[in-house]
């Protein structure tokens, strides 16, 4: 990345605990040059053995993309990016609405068969990303599930997660998937909210 586009990411990165005084070591690598490589495998699809010799070494690099996973870090990175989106944009860093849908796609012949499916409207053998994202486009929750699973039953985890994480969401537009849950058409997450809150 460049030097701009480090200095706009770096105040958002989460703080290291040692430098908290919160136990650990610091790490061997700057945190710039992990980023770079995890970027570089992603942007070009490659295997964690195939980045280039430019990079620190393939184990270091997916044990540091591993523990940021596994402790919430690369999300909470994410929800901070989205935020300073949002406010560059000039709309308040917590969303209000959201919008969700889905896509189908083809799965490589290395996917597990038990993690794919038959899409029949589309007729796509595979898997199906869900996704919540904001008016603005950015990406709130993503759930991904075999291509034969139904926008309205995979609509449930994804509204609970982005309930969760967005409380001040409070409306939603009319999209094909919500149609697919609701079965009194588009629906909204008020009307949703009120039909969960009613079954408890």
């Amino acid at each position: 990345m460049t030097d701009a586009v480090w200095a706009a990411v770096r105040p958002l990165l989460p703080v290291p605990a040692w430098l908290e005084g919160r136990g650990g070591q610091p790490e061997g690598y700057c945190h710039r040059v992990m980023l770079d490589a995890v970027r570089y495998l992603l942007d070009n699809g490659v295997k964690w053995r195939a980045l280039p010799a430019d990079f620190p070494a393939w184990d270091r690099v997916y044990a540091f993309f591993r523990r940021w996973r596994l402790q919430g870090l690369i999300a909470e990175f994410h929800h901070r990016l989205r935020a300073r989106v949002r406010e560059t944009e000039g709309r308040k860093a917590e969303p209000t609405a959201a919008i969700v849908d889905s896509q189908s796609l083809r799965a490589a012949d290395t996917v597990a068969a038990g993690s794919r499916g038959w899409d029949k409207g589309k007729k796509v053998s595979g898997r199906k990303r869900h996704l919540a994202v904001d008016t603005a486009g950015l990406l709130l929750v993503v759930h991904v599930t075999p291509a034969s699973v139904r926008d309205r039953d995979a609509a449930v985890p994804v509204l609970n997660r982005l309930r969760e994480l967005h409380r001040k969401i409070h409306s939603r537009g009319p999209t094909e998937a919500m149609q697919a849950g609701s079965s009194t058409g588009p629906g909204t997450f008020s009307a949703w909210r009120s039909r969960r809150q009613t079954k408890r």
